[in-house]
């Protein structure tokens, strides 16, 4: 079966694991700080915090805000289910706003309906990789969570996706652009969100036993500034992040190519709706490419599919569908994006042959419309 997300790792990652495990360092420790570094150049952000999920990064990235109880977070409804737990495991309140229909983007205009005294901060989602249009939103003053997930290398203009907010989160798990197997992290554009993140990944604790040994006696006292769970990452995961950034611009590099290619192949399928490529002043991390099948046919074209042993998805289903938010949201787009939308395989992993059989099928389809 083709699997429609992947990574792909090698001989380096297991290179840069085999040092640490040499080393007997398994937790927190130097490969996490070289991640943090290198990662923070790369975006030219003043600091990332290594978590351990891109979750646990979301849920971070609220508690940075200092919100105070039930404020409302508005968040577009087509996102995965962390971004709204995360808003209501911190005691806040999601709003659920519309998407746009080619971008599958939150806008300013899908996002100022809901505005209100309540609004405590916005989330946008930069989905599949193609940047949110950032500045409107910026104007309604109103802290900006950037989820970054999907947009590890993405650009819009010369500023990377996750530094353009208040706050970015990123995840690294193992089907992400940059895959750790597990991971996340945080960076803002206030320095001081990103020391307090660090702070409080150790369950609040202001300063650990190694770092205090250096400063005083007692070291194994240690003073809790904040109740807070353990989300810290770890020197494994950390190594594989290394290798794997690395390698980012080769496998985006790939990426793209296949991107390219289901482009110039359905363009001419009047039934499928390609997705719409990056504007000259964005840089795209092609995570996912996302269809819509028209006709009332996209059921029947993924279980087809799935026959020719190539496996899609529909990510995501709307959170104001389900049932745990208690809804009463009406968003058309996302409602239609339901019945008409489909992830088809890209990723590195992909070989030749996968892509090749993938556009076949894709093209063949066209015979049941």
């Amino acid at each position: 079966m083709i699997s429609v997300f992947g990574s792909k790792v090698g001989q380096e990652e297991l290179d840069e694991i085999r040092t640490s495990l040499e080393a007997q360092w398994m937790g927190i420790g130097p490969k996490t700080k070289a991640f943090e570094e290198q990662f923070a150049r790369r975006l030219g952000a003043p600091g990332f915090a290594l978590l351990d999920s891109g979750s646990n990064s979301l849920y971070m990235a609220v508690k940075l805000l200092n919100l105070p109880a039930g404020a409302e977070v508005i968040l577009p409804s087509l996102t995965w289910i962390s971004c709204a737990h995360a808003v209501v495991l911190t005691g806040g309140t999601p709003v659920f706003c519309d998407v746009d229909l080619a971008t599958q983007n939150v806008t300013a205009e899908t996002i100022a309906p809901h505005l209100s005294k309540k609004t405590g901060a916005i989330m946008v989602v930069h989905y599949a990789g193609k940047p949110v249009r950032m500045q409107p939103i910026l104007e309604f003053g109103v802290p900006v969570i950037e989820d970054a997930a999907h947009a590890v290398d993405s650009k819009l203009g010369d500023k990377y996706c996750g530094t353009m907010g208040t706050i970015g989160a990123f995840s690294f798990d193992a089907v992400k652009n940059l895959a750790m197997g597990e991971g996340g992290g945080v960076t803002a554009r206030d320095p001081d969100r990103v020391a307090r993140a660090r702070l409080l990944r150790y369950c609040g604790i202001g300063k650990s036993g190694f770092e205090a040994s250096a400063s005083k006696d007692r070291w194994w006292e240690y003073n809790i500034v904040e109740f807070f769970p353990k989300f810290l990452p770890n020197d494994i995961n950390a190594s594989i992040g290394l290798a794997q950034l690395r390698k980012l611009d080769a496998h985006q590099a790939y990426r793209k190519r296949i991107w390219e290619l289901y482009q110039r192949e359905f363009a001419g399928l009047d039934w499928l709706v390609c997705p719409q490529d990056p504007a000259p002043d964005e840089q795209h991390s092609y995570f996912t490419y996302f269809v819509r099948v028209l006709g009332g046919k996209r059921d029947t074209f993924a279980k087809y599919l799935y026959a020719q042993g190539i496996y899609t998805t529909f990510r995501y289903h709307p959170l104001h569908m389900n049932p745990i938010y208690k809804s009463s949201a009406r968003l058309p787009v996302s409602e239609r994006l339901n019945e008409e939308g489909l992830n088809l395989p890209l990723h590195p992993n992909l070989t030749e042959s996968d892509v090749e059989k993938i556009v076949g099928a894709v093209k063949a389809f066209s015979g049941q419309m």
